[in-house]
């Protein structure tokens, strides 16, 4: 019997970003900082998949290595059927229209002697061939989308406010129609005032245009609000995989238990009773990561298995994934949604 289920439209089996270290006179290759090791996950057309966890988890490098614009060390990542890892200089660049990514500080990410008409033509000149004339049409319409008025079309970037230079960015994303976005911290440089304003306009663009998004932020309360699904990071490793409101209402792992017990509630009586889970220690090395579980070191419940064996991110519940030895199973490690099977793919640093 066939299976029924669509297809993800992003695939990454084991994907790995080593940054090499090298010391001495002779800049000897010495060890490696395991920013990302070996994450897995799938992302469903039309869905956003939060990704969170604390500073240096490894976030914003997934991200990147996403739609390489770092080159992973190993691992597959494949994006509507094509697998952008193996893919050649010229297929790559016919690719990208399809993926884009909105940066975390939108002040950084803008060409301050460029004018908004040029930023957000630019990707236009480079991919479509439009003429003049079309171009400045696609323009206005993305502007109208983003919200941004049409004579602010030859201002540059230190013109405009926070705000106001993020939506610029979202229009340069969209302006390929995109299949798959990454924002990368989108709302993190912003005032608390325009966060929500920036995120309500990512979702109306994605019930619009029918974009999928991975949102990467270390704001929980947001990302409870524009994610279907969020995946926990810790040292490098996807250490929960959870549907959004089972996770916030019963966190498996005691990571993310201790994650989400920072929330602030904005009940004052919940606040109140609320019990914060304080982990001690410190975050240990990525360039010397713990031998088995990650977050072993800081683990309230930890088992001596947990210092010798790496949990496998496994299906505990239905839909439910987590790398932790207090879930033992005699399943497999979670694999595709769409139940294929993965090969890792070798590539230089």
């Amino acid at each position: 019997m066939l299976d029924a289920s669509p297809a993800p439209l992003v695939k990454v089996r084991d994907l790995k970003m080593y940054f090499p270290i090298h010391t001495g006179v002779l800049r000897r290759h010495t060890g490696d900082v395991k920013a990302v090791d070996g994450v897995s996950f799938d992302i469903m057309a039309g869905e956003t998949l939060g990704l969170v966890g604390e500073s240096g988890c490894g976030k914003s490098t997934v991200g990147r290595a996403l739609i390489r614009l770092y080159e992973p060390t190993a691992g597959e990542v494949e994006i509507a059927g094509d697998n952008i890892l193996t893919l050649a200089p010229e297929a790559l660049r016919k690719k990208r229209p399809q993926m884009q990514m909105v940066f975390q500080d939108p002040q950084a990410s803008l060409n301050p002697r460029m004018t908004l008409a040029q930023i957000i033509g630019e990707p236009l000149i480079e991919h479509s061939g439009k003429t003049a004339t079309d171009r400045l049409a696609r323009i206005y319409e993305l502007m109208d989308q983003v919200g941004l008025n049409r004579r602010f079309a030859n201002r540059y970037p230190h013109e405009f406010s926070g705000g106001q230079r993020q939506r610029i960015g979202i229009a340069r994303a969209l302006a390929l129609n995109p299949k798959f976005i990454v924002c990368d911290e989108p709302i993190a440089a912003l005032d608390v005032s325009i966060q929500a304003q920036v995120v309500n306009l990512l979702e109306d663009l994605q019930d619009r245009l029918g974009l999928t998004y991975l949102f990467i932020s270390h704001d929980l309360s947001m990302v409870r609000h524009i994610a279907d699904r969020v995946a926990v990071m810790y040292l490098g490793r996807i250490a929960e995989l959870s549907p959004r409101d089972a996770l916030y209402a019963k966190p498996l792992h005691p990571y993310a238990e201790a994650l989400l017990s920072a929330v602030p509630e904005p009940d004052p009586d919940r606040e109140g009773s609320r019990q914060r889970i304080i982990l001690k220690g410190d975050v240990p090395s990525p360039a010397n990561p713990p031998k088995g579980c990650a977050f072993c070191t800081r683990c309230p419940k930890v088992m001596d298995i947990c210092r010798t064996d790496r949990p496998a991110l496994t299906e505990v519940e239905p839909g439910r994934q987590v790398a932790c030895h207090l879930f033992p199973t005699t399943s497999a490690p979670a694999k595709s949604t769409s139940g294929g099977q993965y090969q890792l793919q070798q590539h230089g640093v």
